[in-house]
Formats: structure tokens, sequence, C-alpha cells
């Protein structure tokens, strides 16, 4: 073969290995004895998949040839939060190339996806049943749910399955059944204040100073004195000393104690008391 000839037109789709056409000095194959055997007549080279009609000129002419199918990259993609925010799917799949007796690997019909829950539009009593029902397959730690598929023989259909799936879930979540009313606090994933025991017991205990207040014709609290004469309940959970109280018990809950946690809800309660510094002596409280 001459060699200012254009290999590309030589082996121009992938095929067997051919002696006679390749013009290298390969060796393939175990001796225990010399050096592995020649290219002529070896079966070892005959019978594994080459990439001869990949070559980087190869590579090259594919690449001019489709280039007038290819658009330029849309503007509004610039940036890896505008791809998350227009394809919040990820899709993961994987191609293999190896030596056996077929060219088919079982594990390339695995199919993965990926999705945060943010994208998904979802209230607190969606988001809580979704990642109940998923269990294991949510990471709290950057909101990602995972489901992979690899029931069915072929991607297409594990691929087909896994939209399936996702797609149950979400109209599942959004569903409320009779007996989801009898969830109580202990059920919750997490402490939420909205709605609790402790949301109506300040609510509760705000009323009573300030119907004593109204009784003697005092104001000895700030956090009363912004009270409407004709308040609410609502009213009441606006206010700001009653807004930082509940952010302070949340985080108090799923946090869990600890220096800075505690010494936050210290603060937030002589605020939402009208307690002084000495009244309520921490221990806790360190210097650094």
């Amino acid at each position: 073969m001459p060699v200012d000839q254009d290999w590309t037109n030589v082996w121009p789709t992938a095929q067997s290995f051919k002696a006679s056409v390749v013009p290298l000095p390969l060796r393939m194959g175990y001796v225990e004895k010399g050096v592995p055997p020649d290219k002529y007549g070896n079966a070892e080279l005959m019978k594994i998949p080459n990439f001869l009609h990949i070559t980087p000129p190869a590579i090259k002419k594919h690449c001019a040839a489709i280039a007038k199918f290819c658009t330029e990259w849309p503007v509004g993609l610039q940036t890896e939060e505008d791809i998350e925010k227009h394809f919040p799917i990820a899709i993961t799949t994987n191609d293999y190339c190896f030596s056996g007796p077929s060219i088919r690997n079982p594990a390339a019909r695995i199919v993965t996806l990926e999705v945060k829950l943010s994208s998904m539009q979802l209230d607190e009593h969606a988001k809580d049943k979704l990642i109940r029902l998923v269990g294991g397959r949510y990471n709290s730690v950057n909101n990602l749910l995972t489901i992979v598929t690899d029931r069915c023989p072929l991607k297409k259909q594990n691929y087909d399955y896994a939209i399936y799936l996702l797609t149950a879930l979400f109209h599942e979540s959004w569903k409320t059944e009779s007996w989801e009313n009898e969830k109580d606090e202990l059920d919750m994933e997490k402490y939420v204040w909205e709605g609790s025991t402790s949301q109506s017991t300040v609510v509760r205990l705000l009323k009573d100073i300030k119907q004593v207040e109204k009784d003697n014709g005092i104001v000895s609290s700030p956090v009363t004195s912004g009270m409407q004469p004709e308040f609410t309940d609502q009213d009441i959970i606006e206010l700001n000393e009653v807004s930082c109280y509940g952010q302070t018990v949340t985080k108090l809950h799923n946090d869990g104690e600890d220096v800075y946690t505690v010494r936050k809800y210290k603060e937030s309660v002589k605020k939402l008391l009208n307690l002084s510094q000495e009244e309520i002596p921490f221990s806790g409280d360190v210097s650094v």
C-alpha cells in the first residue's frame, strides 16, 4: 500500500482485522516460550473489535460531513444554571466496547434518572409524601432524586420505565388520602412550626398577656403593644418576634442542639417575653 494513500478509503467502516491491509507489524497472543504470533493468520487479532475506522483523519472527515446539519448553541443555555432550569431531568446511560462472544453488554441497558425536587413544583405535603415513597433514592444534602432502572432487557424500555416511575411518583405525591389526615407532629419528616402545638401555645400565651394588660390598664410588653385592638391569631403569628421565635424553634429541632442554636433560642424567648439578660442566665455562653 502506498504510504500517501488515504487511510479512510482503505478502512472506511468497522470490520474484522485484515493482515494484508494493515501496514503495521502487529503481534498478539500468548505462547509459553518465544514472541507472540505475528498478524498473519492471527485469530486473536480477528476476533476482537478494533478502532481502525475511527482514526483522527476519519473523525475529522466525518465532522466536516455533518457540520452542515449542526446548529449554533442556544443563546439561553450559556451556564449550568440555565441548562438545569430548562432541562431539569438528567439521564445517564453507558455504552461498552469489549472483547467477548457478543458486542452487547448487559450493563448497557441500565438507565439512571436524576432530578432535583426543587424543579418539580411540590408543596410541603407533596414533597413529604414523595420523599417517603422513594426512600433511600432521595439525597437530602443536594436535594436530588435518583431513579435507576434495569428490569427491562433494552435501554429504551428502561428509559420509558424511569419516566413512568417519575410521573407516577409526581401524581401520587399530590394525592391526599383520608388516612393522611391522621398524621401528627411525630410522623413528620422534619419539624414544622406552622400549625404545631408550639405555635398555638405562643398564640394563646400572647392573648392571655394582652388580656391581663387590658384588665389592668398597663402595657408591659413591646410585643403586645404592636397588636391591634381587634387582633386575630394570624396577626399574632405575623408579628416579628413570633416569626423569629418560630424560626429558631424549627432550627433547634431540625439541626439539633448546640451552643449556637440554644443561644438563638434563648434570645428569641427573651424578645418574645420581654425579659432582660439577667433574668435568664445561660451556662452555655462562651467567649471566643
